[in-house]
């Protein structure tokens, strides 16, 4: 394993709204990516009763589901509806069917989907920015 090997896929971004929470997705999701994406989760859900989320793909390859325990997923679908109000996913690939799919039929989430090349028009229908990194 070389030093690569450990950068975490899933990284969050910073941003002037609080009840906002923005992650870069970069590359392929391992079972402990997924997990540490439910815990930024879990830490936003703990602040704020209602969320809004911003998801980055960033050369996506996939995510190693079936290596994430049953019980986490269904929790976590479970916190994403009581919680979420909004997503905006930019980025390839579209993935809002799959996670419609996934989501009970009278789910209140909205989710909208942005092509890279639109992801300004994603922060602004958060009514969000993000803060750049020194």
């Amino acid at each position: 394993m070389n030093f690569l090997d450990a950068v975490p896929a899933v990284r969050r971004i910073d941003t002037d709204r609080e009840d906002l929470l923005a992650i870069d997705v970069v590359g392929h999701v391992a079972a402990a990516d997924a997990e540490n994406l439910f815990g930024l989760l879990e830490a936003a859900y703990a602040l704020h009763s209602k969320i809004d989320v911003l998801v980055r793909l960033i050369d996506h390859e996939g995510v190693d589901w079936t290596d994430v325990s049953d019980e986490t997923i269904e929790q976590g679908i479970a916190h994403a509806v009581e919680h979420i109000s909004r997503c905006a996913a930019v980025g390839e690939p579209n993935w809002i069917a799959e996670a419609r799919a996934f989501l009970p039929t009278s789910v209140p989430i909205e989710l909208r989907h942005f092509e890279a090349k639109d992801e300004a028009a994603a922060w602004e229908w958060l009514g969000a920015n993000p803060i750049a990194q020194r």
